[in-house]
């Protein structure tokens, strides 16, 4: 084998082993360093309002900064506090609402069994009694076969839900440890935040700072271009659930859509976890004028969402559609619900180490060219 390709192969062995190497050493960082990331993408969100209270109030950086956090806690905080107290007011509703539907469904379900169940049960019992004796021995096994599975995977669902809620109150602790860390590291990367880029750059190379720096600015333009993305369409879909529950004269119509709009963040489910229910809850309770209306709603909502959203993060984070809803149907199918977001974050990544040439330099030192 000839020299040159022997050297080609190493080299793109080392390129992949770094690669490797480097994604592990990063995960495992992370792990524990994951407030002090928090905090720099704060710093990095609240950076230009901090410059300009800087430069056009005349602050000292360290008021600046905690000004700008001030703001940012109460604006964040007030915003709780309003959709707290209309969800309340919504539950407390519907604390009065679900008993009065609830007993309703069960006088439906009382006469429906009475007038549908109870007969067919009669017409399967002859039906059962004029089998022969091994037949009925295995449709007996059958049914208890089905009812252990059910009863197996109810009590693992309801283990399970009690096994978390000790994890659940233990995760509190330190929720409030990563926010008060968190939030000062805030305020010490934001204060320095031109005296920390100052020196990561003396610390790289120049083709590394170049590059870097291209790959930093695409990266920070399709994460506010994420966050737009995903606010954009979580307002569309609140507005137009808001407009159709107004037509509809459902009660409490704010609480509802901005409880639909945030469910909408799921991946894959979404709104379905509310509408389904409701759906078929309206429909055995009799309702089926209402059920309709709730239908043709959540399918408009379904569909403008499938519509919108290629659209949506192509627009804001440069992407194109095409390859957006690649992304999307691939991360499904390697991660699941998560990979509807893992998808067309990894292709910015890709497509930002493109146009950074990071691919090409890779390339060429593989092949043994200097990078240019």
């Amino acid at each position: 084998m000839s020299r040159v390709y022997v050297d080609r192969f190493l080299r793109f062995f080392l390129v992949i082993a770094a690669v490797a190497l480097g994604a592990i050493a990063m995960y495992y960082i992370a792990t524990v360093t994951y407030p002090f990331i928090i905090a720099f993408f704060i710093a990095m969100i609240i950076n230009p309002l901090v410059d300009a209270l800087e430069r056009k109030a005349k602050m000292p950086r360290w008021l600046a900064v905690s000004v700008t956090l001030i703001m940012l806690f109460a604006a964040v905080a007030g915003l709780v506090t309003l959709l707290v107290a209309e969800i309340v007011s919504g539950t407390q509703y519907l604390a009065r609402v679900v008993p009065e539907k609830f007993q309703a469904l069960i006088t439906y379900m009382e006469t429906f069994v009475a007038d549908q169940i109870i007969p067919i049960y009669k017409d399967l019992a002859g039906m059962f009694k004029s089998l022969s004796a091994a037949q009925q021995d295995t449709i007996m096994q059958n049914i208890q076969a089905v009812g252990k599975k059910i009863g197996t995977t109810v009590g693992e669902f309801v283990q399970s839900i009690l096994q978390n809620i000790p994890q659940l109150l233990a995760w509190l602790p330190n929720a409030a440890t990563v926010f008060i860390f968190s939030l000062l590291a805030t305020f010490f990367i934001s204060k320095d935040w031109h005296r920390l880029m100052r020196m990561a750059q003396q610390w790289l190379p120049t083709k590394a700072r170049t590059s870097g720096k291209t790959v930093f600015l695409d990266l920070k333009r399709a994460l506010f271009g994420f966050i737009k993305a995903q606010a954009t369409l979580i307002s569309i879909t609140t507005v137009i659930v808001l407009i159709g529950l107004l037509i509809l004269r459902v009660d409490y119509a704010i609480t509802i859509a901005l409880i639909i709009g945030f469910v909408d963040l799921l991946p894959y489910l979404g709104t379905g976890i509310v509408f389904v229910p409701w759906i078929i809850y309206t429909m055995a309770s009799g309702d089926i004028p209402f059920a309709i209306g709730l239908g043709v709603l959540y399918v408009v909502v379904l569909v403008q969402r499938q519509i919108m959203e290629p659209k949506v993060l192509s627009s804001t984070i440069g992407l194109d559609p095409l390859a957006t809803l690649i992304a999307l149907f691939v991360g499904f199918k390697l991660l699941g619900f998560l990979g509807l977001i893992a998808g067309p974050v990894a292709l910015v990544i890709i497509r930002t180490l493109h146009s950074a040439n990071v691919f090409r330099d890779l390339w060429r030192f593989i092949i043994g060219k200097p990078a240019t």
